[in-house]
């Protein structure tokens, strides 16, 4: 019976071993689509700001790197006999390049206080659009307020509760600037974030070029002005198209669409037309328009102090103290693939984190002088978790201690990569475990055969 029991000991050991050999180490980061799960190779990116303002203006300056200027959003291509939609938004980056990268900057003025403690992670409930467990319709961010109980995307707080807490200003004022929907006019997307991520009242400045009736675009370039009705595909995958030529379809170079002029496979138009924004959307331009020189975007904003719309935006006054957080798209990416910053103090002629110096004249004349904020990707940390017994630091968040007391982006954004593979690293986990305990178990049986049979010899 002993001569059986050491094979099977044996057995038993390299099993383990084996089984602890092909579990531990085993690559777990993997991109997953099915899962809305794509990790960027580069965790973090630098971010310079510059802010100035004088008696009637707030300035912002922003400037970060990236590889190419993301300067569509998507297109239309002919191929065929029919009018492809291409650059559409997918997770992680899209495949041909095509989708308009942005910066962002979310306001506020101490009426949301955990945006002060704890940025944006306030705004990503449970639900939010491309998170592996989406909700099954369409939910952007908001903030905690709003909803009956945390973690209840669906839950909304009565419509009386809604209007009370906007007139508190429970809400953060949304800069969003767009390489390719806003830019080409000279302006950023005015926004907000409350019961959901919405525009300012007004209009913006982008519309669609689709007639879905007659499945074409609704109106091409005037080719009597620019000297052609379309752009070509090879032309923008090689980078040719550039934000010195003619490449948006804005109102002075947009025709009616023209069914008979003998489209060619490979031919471009983009799926957005772009007008001049309007009403309380309107109010953050874009002057000079932002620029990508060098492998770098440089963008500034402007917008008044005093907009006169306190329910669509925060008013900026002298002296004023503030709470800005900042997030920018690259590498073609959309929705929740961006990297963000945690919040940061602003100050109106006061020392901040990020000091806006008074100036006298039109336009701030900028010296070399940036704050530099490091950017992380945020991964699948929503509010609620942050929250939950599954955070071991909730009870900190409870006591309203800041995150970056507590926290560094690199060490964030590896959190956020955690979450996102929780389940696979807790059953890697326990396969180890599993393993180890095989191998001891098989160790010391062999170990105890071998002792019986030398007492015995």
């Amino acid at each position: 019976m002993r001569k059986s029991i050491l094979p099977i000991a044996s057995l038993l050991f390299l099993g383990g071993l084996a089984v602890s050999w092909a579990t531990h180490g085993t690559s777990i980061v993997v991109n997953d689509p099915a899962r809305n799960i794509s990790i960027p190779d580069t965790l973090t990116v630098p971010l310079q700001v510059q802010a100035a303002y004088n008696d009637t203006t707030m300035f912002f300056r922003y400037r970060w790197p990236a590889a190419n200027p993301g300067i569509f959003h998507d297109v239309l291509v002919y191929q065929d006999g029919k009018w492809e939609r291409r650059g559409d938004g997918v997770p992680g980056s899209n495949p041909d390049g095509l989708h308009e990268d942005r910066v962002a900057m979310m306001l506020d003025d101490g009426s949301v206080p955990e945006f002060a403690r704890y940025g944006g992670y306030i705004t990503v409930g449970a639900g939010l659009a491309g998170l592996t467990d989406e909700a099954p319709e369409e939910v952007t961010k908001y903030l905690p307020a709003t909803r009956n109980r945390l973690g209840a995307w669906d839950d909304m707080a009565d419509e009386d509760v809604q209007a009370r807490l906007r007139e508190a200003g429970y809400f953060l004022d949304l800069w969003h600037w767009r390489g390719g929907r806003s830019n080409p006019m000279g302006y950023a997307d005015d926004q907000n974030v409350g019961i959901e991520r919405a525009g300012d009242d007004g209009r913006s400045a982008y519309g669609t070029n689709w007639n879905s009736d007659l499945s074409q675009p609704n109106v091409m370039f005037d080719k009597d002005t620019t000297g052609y009705a379309a752009l070509r595909w090879d032309d923008i995958m090689a980078g040719g198209v550039t934000q010195d030529e003619t490449y948006a379809l804005i109102p002075a170079v947009s025709v009616p669409f023209d069914p008979t002029l003998g489209w060619q496979n490979g031919d471009v138009i983009p799926r957005r037309t772009l007008r001049m924004p309007e009403g309380s959307r309107a109010d953050i331009a874009a002057p000079g328009k932002g620029r990508w020189v060098d492998g770098y975007w440089d963008v500034t904003l402007a917008r008044a102090l005093d907009t006169g719309a306190p329910q669509d935006d925060k008013i900026l006054n002298d002296l004023g103290m503030y709470d800005v957080a900042f997030a920018i798209h690259r590498n073609a990416t959309g929705g929740r693939w961006h990297y963000v910053s945690l919040p940061q103090r602003l100050g109106l002629g006061r020392d901040a984190d990020l000091t806006a110096v008074k100036f006298n004249g039109a336009r701030p004349q900028w010296a070399d002088a940036w704050t530099d904020i490091t950017l992380f990707y945020p991964g699948q940390v929503t509010w609620p978790l942050l929250n939950s017994a599954a955070h071991a630091g909730a009870d900190q968040i409870a006591e309203g201690v800041p995150v970056r007391f507590r926290h560094s982006p690199e060490q964030l954004t590896h959190y956020g990569i955690e979450v996102e593979f929780n389940n696979q690293i807790r059953r890697q986990w326990l396969l180890t475990i599993l393993a180890g305990v095989i191998l001891i178990a098989g160790f010391g049986i062999a170990l105890n055969q071998s002792i019986s049979r030398s007492k015995g010899a």
